[in-house]
């Protein structure tokens, strides 16, 4: 049998001296190596856990299951954001409605550009919605992810420096395997005939697109909600109300 990875997480009701020496004793009777552990939240921990024996992982949870002082929320393969909450410490926040959007504060730049590195290494078409308010490090953080997944970054179009909007890209940054930042202010409203063109070849590629600004992409496009894997939130703190009326205007400031 081969050795798969398996996401452990368990609600602590009594915190009492050695209990996780006796979660990992069990684990380690049953031949279940723990490769992370970490607190998640207040009273969770969550574990990576190895073995190539699915049936000792059935049994471990049965076992843990008439153990008092905890409860077992979680056991299954692990998904990204497992991984991450094990490394971080943390859980990503979603949205209970759209489980397709994650959201992060400025706080969390750690967190996101982890995020958006893991999902920068996956292959075949992805296309990424980052919303955010100006200045808030949306750009930054899909530079930080590219650099994290070993990947190189095109500009299509952005803001960062000045506006900028191409009507061609050479060989090299035409390469699929690159990550392409489009903004979608700039790509719809601010655009030419030519920058259309070059944006619905990039579409079109299997490759990473990440789009700011989704939300105005999608209303002066062809492109619609269900077209994006996932959409990224990034505010600088939790309340925050993110509106493109405040900036879309004046939007050569921005």
């Amino acid at each position: 049998m081969e050795t798969k990875q398996w996401y452990m997480e368990y609600r602590i009701h009594k915190n009492r001296p050695g209990l996780l020496g006796d979660v990992a004793s069990l684990m380690g009777m049953l031949d279940i190596n723990i490769v992370t552990i970490n607190g998640v939240d207040d009273r969770t921990r969550g574990m990576l856990l190895q073995t190539n024996d699915d049936e000792k992982i059935d049994l471990m949870g049965k076992m843990l299951r008439k153990v008092d002082n905890i409860t077992i929320t979680a056991l299954r393969e692990p998904k990204l954001v497992d991984i991450l909450a094990v490394r971080h410490g943390r859980y990503i926040e979603r949205d209970s409605d759209d489980r397709k959007t994650f959201r992060f504060t400025r706080d969390e730049l750690g967190l996101l550009v982890d995020f958006l590195g893991e999902i920068f290494k996956q292959e075949g078409n992805q296309v990424i919605g980052l919303r955010g308010m100006p200045r808030v490090g949306k750009t930054e953080s899909i530079i930080a992810g590219s650099v994290c997944s070993n990947k190189r970054w095109t500009f299509v179009s952005s803001t960062l420096l000045r506006q900028t909007v191409r009507s061609q890209l050479s060989d090299d940054e035409m390469n699929p395997n690159n990550v392409f930042i489009i903004d979608g202010i700039v790509s719809t409203i601010r655009s030419n005939e030519k920058h259309h063109v070059l944006l619905q070849e990039i579409m079109s590629m299997p490759s990473t697109k990440v789009i700011e600004h989704p939300d105005i992409f999608i209303r002066e496009s062809e492109y619609t909600y269900d077209d994006f894997s996932c959409i990224v939130e990034l505010r600088n703190s939790p309340d925050e109300e993110i509106s493109y009326d405040s900036f879309i205007g004046g939007f050569d400031e921005y």
